[in-house]
């Protein structure tokens, strides 16, 4: 007896181990369609905590989402597996994704007595997809440029040497403004090719406090729009360090920032006539893949503003070199982001839409 009992506490920690560390999000609702148990992934695709969700009717966990309610209460009345596929979830956050929606019933004596949800995120499976052809175009993309980069930059040495022999030569203070000009555009030139390619230096890689970094771009923008933009953070402060360049991760946060402010003071009128809003949070993201490496947690740093939004004939090329929407830039700002974000052997993503704008960067903890 003492046996089968010992056998049976295996058995059931084995089963938790195994639900726990499954990619696919599991949740168990009991007769009444309350949710009694969800998984580390069930929790990570839902974004809310075990604690918000455990005693939520289904209508709260699946708001606004008829195919799912429709799914389990049917299975409630004929008993039988259903499976959905490519449905779009709005989770209780608001945000809208697709999934794959599978729903098997556990039979009582005589009725349902709970119904095991799996849910595949099926955005996941298409966002590795497009990050590796997304890779892909950059390696490539980078090649080209520093080929370019290479036949550009010897010509510009003479041309400058040359203008340095002449300026020397002249007299004619007059003359000599001609000559500096052309030195100060060489040097212009060099260093936005220089930029295009991207940088050659090693990252000086510590042990970092991502908030760190945060808080600076923070101080940077409210002492340069003090009363244009307000800056709202929301912070994990239990999050670990990650190893990182505290200069590179901070230039990465100030582009996307200045970009955001740029944006949102162009145009006052999209985001309905609310105050400019960016909006800094950070959070850990459990069983994240980047590249070809599964992590069991990674750092997820979102920066979001309230303005117009990425027009979406950019939004395939925005990370591209010379790739921008406003006539005096240089389109270098998100390459040079997606660079040191790589570097960092980690991912940059965005969502936009009119109103709402998020950069969401992924890096890996330290340890």
């Amino acid at each position: 007896m003492a046996s089968s009992q010992y056998n049976a506490r295996i058995d059931s920690n084995l089963c938790r181990h195994l639900v726990e560390n499954m990619d696919t999000a599991v949740l168990l609702f009991d007769s009444n369609l309350k949710l009694v148990a969800i998984n580390p992934a069930g929790e990570n695709l839902l974004q809310a905590s075990t604690r918000k969700l455990i005693g939520k009717s289904y209508k709260l966990i699946f708001p606004q989402n008829r195919e799912c309610h429709d799914i389990l209460t049917t299975i409630l009345k004929e008993n039988r597996t259903i499976t959905e596929r490519e449905i779009r979830l709005q989770l209780i956050t608001g945000q809208i994704i697709t999934i794959d929606f599978s729903a098997t019933p556990v039979s009582g004596v005589e009725q349902v007595s709970e119904i095991i949800v799996e849910i595949t995120h099926v955005d996941r499976l298409l966002r590795l997809a497009r990050e590796d052809h997304l890779q892909e175009q950059y390696e490539a993309t980078r090649k080209i440029l520093r080929g370019i980069a290479h036949e550009v930059k010897n010509p510009l040495g003479g041309l400058r040497g040359a203008a340095q022999l002449l300026d020397m030569e002249l007299e004619d203070e007059t003359q000599k403004e001609y000559t500096r000009v052309i030195i100060k555009e060489a040097d212009r030139l060099s260093g936005l090719v220089d930029a295009m390619a991207g940088p050659n230096t090693p990252l000086d890689l510590q042990s970092i406090n991502i908030h760190a970094c945060l808080e600076h771009v923070r101080t940077l923008i409210n002492a340069e729009y003090p009363e244009l933009v307000s800056i709202r953070t929301h912070y994990d402060p239990s999050l670990p360090e990650i190893l990182g360049d505290q200069d590179a991760l901070t230039q990465v946060i100030l582009n996307i920032s200045q970009n955001a402010v740029h944006a949102m003071l162009d145009a006052p009128a999209a985001s309905s006539g609310e105050p400019n809003c960016l909006c800094f949070s950070t959070r850990p993201a459990g069983r994240f893949t980047i590249g070809n490496v599964l992590h069991r947690t990674v750092l997820q740093l979102d920066i979001e503003d309230n303005g117009p939004g990425i027009p979406e004939d950019l939004q395939a090329t925005v990370f591209y070199p010379l790739i921008t929407g406003k006539p005096e830039g240089t389109g270098l700002g998100l390459s040079i982001v997606q660079n040191i974000v790589n570097q960092h052997h980690g991912l940059v993503e965005f969502t936009s839409v009119k109103g709402k704008t998020v950069f969401s960067i992924f890096l890996p903890f330290a340890n």
